[in-house]
């Protein structure tokens, strides 16, 4: 099955696995000890139930928005992911070109595998730089410098990275693996020629970011992971969010957050916006699903920041309710990687294809002719009643 058969975000994934070595997919596709929170993302979605309202004019379905004080065909965003050629060759490149058809903003990861550069030539939509702030200041601020020239709209700090999750199918299925697995995952490998080739000949693997970086070039020693792991900053506080804003006069997004309290704290120290997000049930075991916090961090803070709900999202239903619940705007990030891995830019683009045609039949059949309309009216929680405001 091609890309252009596949129905829905599941079928990609089923390609992804096809075509990718198993250590490769379970990367993607894993998250932190038993993975309930990577579970949780999604089918939190399950217990909010969409409102109707009838014999509403949906002959025209308005999905236009602005984030980051952009103009976007619809309120999604690709969320930052590292390493995109190591799941194709069309890499980060194809994944921008893909967002900018589809009119939204596209984010370029610190562990991306094209530079900040190349990425901003790659497309004419409008970018976004997810960084971390490493103990060598120098560093964050020469990134800092190079998405001004290349006129990147917003910049995103990652926070809930202090140490990496426990991500225990690597240690089963070889990134992370031992000596034995690794030599059991062999011969998974050698049934994706192509991809040893891209990994062992061509380099396509490479943080270009960190690598050609004049400033990382002077104290890495030892292999470019462990030159993150010693430069990630464990001692950051609220206050380092202050010294990134006296840097950076744009759109400044916080990625990471969950509670009311934290989001609060983002906008006191200059953030613009957050992306409540678990890191894909990558790290904290047992954190809430995002969708979750969002209408409590809208009640809250909705006047001061925006909110995009980061996490879990696999149908346009998804989106509906996010941003009925409160929230600006969604990104995805595994429904475009399955799709990236399956068939490279075109995969993206039907991924991006099936949730917008999904977003807009949701749309017609809840009798909501336009995402700004979205509201509490539209939502309910099933356990508990919430929402459901006339």
């Amino acid at each position: 099955m091609g890309v252009s058969k596949a129905h829905n975000i599941e079928d990609l994934r089923t390609l992804a696995r096809r075509r990718l070595p198993a250590a490769v997919f379970h990367y993607i596709d894993g998250g932190a000890d038993d993975e309930l929170t990577l579970r949780r993302n999604t089918r939190a979605f399950d217990d909010y139930e969409l409102l109707p309202t009838q014999l509403s004019n949906v002959e025209r379905i308005d999905t236009a928005s602005t984030l980051f004080g952009q103009p976007v065909d619809w309120p999604v965003m690709i969320s930052p992911t590292g390493g995109s050629r190591l799941f194709h060759a069309d890499g980060e490149p194809g994944v921008a070109r893909a967002a900018a058809r589809h009119g939204m903003v596209y984010s370029l990861s610190t562990l991306g595998t094209t530079t900040i550069e190349a990425a901003a030539e790659a497309s004419p939509g409008p970018k976004l730089y997810q960084l971390y702030v490493f103990r060598d200041r120098a560093l964050t601020e020469e990134f800092i410098e190079r998405c001004k020239a290349a006129g990147y709209v917003a910049l995103a700090l990652t926070v809930d990275t202090p140490v990496a999750g426990n991500r225990e199918r690597d240690f089963v299925y070889g990134f992370s693996a031992s000596p034995k697995s690794r030599l059991q995952q062999a011969a998974s490998f050698m049934r994706h020629p192509g991809w040893l080739y891209r990994a062992l000949v061509r380099k396509d693997l490479e943080m270009v970011n960190i690598t050609r970086s004049d400033v990382a070039a002077q104290s890495i020693e030892g292999s470019i992971r462990d030159f993150i792991d010693r430069e990630l900053e464990r001692s950051l506080t609220w206050g380092d969010v202050e010294w990134l804003r006296s840097r950076w006069d744009g759109p400044l997004v916080i990625k990471g957050v969950q509670t009311v309290d934290d989001c609060r704290k983002a906008a006191d120290a200059g953030a613009t916006a957050v992306m409540l997000s678990n890191h894909g049930g990558r790290q904290l075991e047992s954190a809430p699903a995002p969708i979750d916090c969002v209408a409590d961090v809208a009640d809250a803070l909705g006047d001061r920041l925006e909110i995009i709900c980061d996490g879990g999202i696999r149908r346009g239903n998804h989106i509906v309710k996010a941003l009925a619940a409160g929230a600006d705007a969604v990104s995805v990030g595994r429904a475009y990687l399955w799709g990236l891995a399956a068939g490279g830019e075109a995969g993206v683009g039907r991924a991006l294809d099936i949730l917008r045609e999904e977003f807009e039949r949701t749309m017609a059949l809840l009798g909501c002719n336009s995402a700004a309309r979205l509201g509490r009216r539209h939502l309910r929680h099933r356990q508990t009643a919430r929402f459901a405001q006339i």
